[in-house]
């Protein structure tokens, strides 16, 4: 990925990570992916280690050199071979299905530009179009085929609708992963100074979430949540610019600069 590019400057920040419980929840809303999130993994009692691990992955397929993003991607394949098995339906499933692993991308693609958008840069429309095609490169690393992902800004958009429209099924594997999500368990010693983080983040979570799927879940929200959410954007966006470049970049980033 060319340094000062869209998808360079939107993918090195941490502050990403503030989507990620948005992401988890959007992805095991397609009941396959949660069937399989539900029997590969454990993510009761670790609901983030999966997502930290697709970061890390992501990061270095889109900063490292060509043997490093190599590696980073074919080890992604590997740990999504052994992930198969029947959903809630009894339909089969394979992590390797094209069409999972365009849902998963999907919901890293945009939850990282909503979360860009609103902490740290509002994003042109052009620029957000540049990005979706500058992270192509991201999903043939995925094993997405080119002919299972849409093929351009617009037809991304089209694909995010109609997914959100009809896509998508809640089941009881989603709704538990997102009680995991949201409402950690945290080591009792750590709790107390840990409670302010985790209700930022669990403001976050909920409120960027869209607004039919959070129904569906029985999220509570209202008037009040999304004033204390936008308050919170605007206090993260005025503190984030002060904060050194070495705090803010995520680690395969930096080692890229």
């Amino acid at each position: 990925m060319p340094p000062g590019s869209v998808a360079w400057r939107v993918g090195s920040e941490g502050a990403l990570l503030l989507g990620g419980g948005r992401a988890l929840i959007l992805q095991v809303a397609h009941p396959q992916v949660a069937a399989g999130v539900a029997q590969h993994s454990n993510y009761r009692e670790s609901p983030w280690r999966r997502l930290y691990r697709t970061i890390e992955i992501t990061t270095r397929i889109v900063f490292g050199d060509q043997r490093e993003s190599a590696e980073a991607a074919e080890a992604l394949g590997r740990r999504h071979q052994r992930v198969v098995g029947r959903d809630d339906r009894g339909r089969s499933y394979r992590a390797l299905d094209p069409e999972l692993l365009m849902w998963v991308y999907a919901t890293l693609i945009d939850s990282s530009l909503l979360i860009y958008d609103r902490y740290l840069r509002r994003l042109r429309e052009g620029e957000m179009a540049l990005y979706y095609e500058q992270m192509e490169p991201v999903a043939d690393a995925y094993g997405i085929p080119r002919e299972a992902r849409p093929p351009d800004w617009v037809a991304f958009r089209d694909y995010w609708d109609e997914m959100l429209l009809s896509g998508l099924r809640v089941t009881e594997t989603a709704r538990d992963v997102a009680a995991s999500v949201l409402k950690p368990d945290l080591p009792l010693l750590a709790r107390p100074p840990a409670l302010p983080a985790v209700e930022a983040l669990r403001l976050v979570t909920v409120g960027t979430l869209p607004g039919s799927l959070r129904g569906e879940l029985g999220l509570s929200w209202g008037p009040l949540r999304a004033r204390l959410l936008s308050s919170s954007e605007l206090a993260i966006r005025q503190l984030l610019p002060r904060l050194p470049r070495a705090i803010r970049s995520f680690p395969a980033a930096r080692r890229a600069a």
